[in-house]
């Protein structure tokens, strides 16, 4: 399983739950299009707003990838990326998904190499694991650390001469 940057995961994750969110309870498919075409005009015609999960919404049912290997290794780094390479590893299959595409790549190729490789991650579940900073997943990080040399654990019949000052007084 490939590690991928912990604010990839957390879009892949948002986005699963924008997708839900928009299809209500119950789903409703015919209002799910239509905010997908929405989203899909507003960004064809030059929408100026930087919202990764916005853009990954638009894209989601029409991205095809043809290099999942390269799309998991530029899953490693948010900040930077070079979105002719991602490019180069998908193909879009719906014109008015093309033309919002075209438009951000020109003008926020960033948000366009996020939201690709967003929506990657997305389909791709179980190509990625993502960190555990879950509590217990710390403490667990922090005992293994720890067991090798931990100094400050006695055992029984362990010396604890140590403990009591070098001139021999007892502690009253």
């Amino acid at each position: 399983m490939k590690k991928i940057h912990p604010e990839f995961a957390y879009q892949a994750r948002e986005l699963n739950i924008q997708i839900e969110d928009t299809l209500g309870d119950p789903p409703n498919r015919v209002n799910y299009a239509k905010v997908v075409k929405s989203l899909r005009e507003e960004f064809a015609n030059g929408f100026g707003i930087d919202d990764v999960n916005l853009f990954s919404v638009a894209l989601v049912d029409s991205l095809n990838f043809t290099d999942a290997a390269g799309l998991l290794a530029a899953s490693e780094d948010y900040d930077e990326g070079d979105i002719a390479k991602i490019m180069r590893m998908i193909s879009c299959n719906e014109d008015l998904a093309n033309k919002a595409l075209s438009s951000v790549v020109d003008n926020n190729p960033d948000l366009a190499r996020r939201a690709i490789i967003t929506v990657f991650l997305f389909k791709n579940q179980k190509r990625w694991t993502d960190e555990d900073h879950s509590l217990d997943a710390l403490q667990r990080e922090e005992d293994s650390e720890n067991d090798d040399d931990d100094e400050d654990q006695l055992t029984p019949g362990h010396d604890i001469e140590h403990l009591f000052d070098a001139t021999g007084e007892e502690n009253e």
